[in-house]
């Protein structure tokens, strides 16, 4: 979408939002609703969903969406995006730093953001596909990018979030939307196949996030902060720790092939 001049020079000195505004003094507002009438009794994470979309979820849609969150805040800080994070805290910089560095390193080609939306649009255009069209369209992404985003695990073949994460949204009625079949179906076609790839985590919230109807904009958001409940905690250890002591390497353990040690002048 392009911008003409005189749509700049009309935004000379104010901005227009229709997400909210602050009025100093008065109260806030989100989406036309004054922020502290409206959220007196609802959860954080209600108001989370409703600023984002501009939609109110059902309750059982919120629970959902609450779960995938909780489902994959583990405090581990040898996962990739909690080990910035821990690292910060291991060199005593502050939570606001260490958790903004690990967020941004969420959004990742091969892990966390990359998968999601590659499996997020993959699930978007194939949902209607027939088996014999999914397939062609399965070995065509595979040939292609030797991947396809939601599936497969470089660690082990099962994601252990799956079935739980299945399980909850079974129990909340919402477990059977046609993108959850389709990412099922897919599943199926690489197990019977050659490829013998099971889904992981980014398939099943991809697939969850469009049959709730989030757009990939508001999708992509969603999953930026999805690992976060895990990141606190290890900053926190780290920074409790012994400074410096997170994953120290010797310099006896790091391959050098460069130049020779050599004397530089004064």
């Amino acid at each position: 979408m392009k911008t003409t001049p005189d749509e700049w020079v009309a935004r000379i000195g104010h901005v227009e939002s229709a997400t909210g505004g602050f009025f100093p003094g008065v109260g806030a507002r989100v989406r036309g609703k004054p922020l502290h009438h409206h959220c007196r009794e609802r959860r954080w994470f209600d108001l989370y969903l409703f600023a984002l979309t501009g939609r109110q979820f059902a309750p059982n849609e919120i629970e959902l969406l609450e779960t995938l969150w909780t489902y994959t805040s583990y405090p581990d800080p040898r996962i990739w995006n909690n080990r910035v994070a821990a690292l910060a805290g291991s060199s005593r910089a502050s939570a606001g730093l260490a958790i903004g560095a690990a967020v941004a390193v969420s959004d990742a080609e091969i892990y966390g953001m990359g998968p999601g939306l590659a499996s997020y649009d993959f699930l978007a255009r194939y949902v209607d596909a027939t088996d014999d069209d999914l397939q062609d369209a399965i070995a065509t992404t595979l040939k292609r990018d030797r991947r396809l985003g939601g599936y497969g695990r470089p660690v082990v073949s099962d994601d252990e979030r799956i079935a739980p994460t299945i399980a909850r949204a079974r129990a909340l009625d919402l477990a059977d939307g046609p993108h959850v079949r389709t990412a099922l179906r897919i599943e199926r076609h690489l197990l019977e196949g050659r490829w013998r790839m099971r889904m992981n985590y980014a398939a099943i919230v991809s697939a969850l996030c469009l049959d709730l109807g989030l757009t990939r904009d508001e999708y992509a958001c969603f999953t930026t902060t999805i690992f976060l409940g895990g990141m606190p905690p290890v900053w926190k250890a780290a920074r409790q720790d012994v400074a410096g002591g997170l994953f120290p390497i010797p310099t006896s353990q790091v391959h050098y092939d460069g130049h020779e040690p050599r004397s530089w002048p004064r």
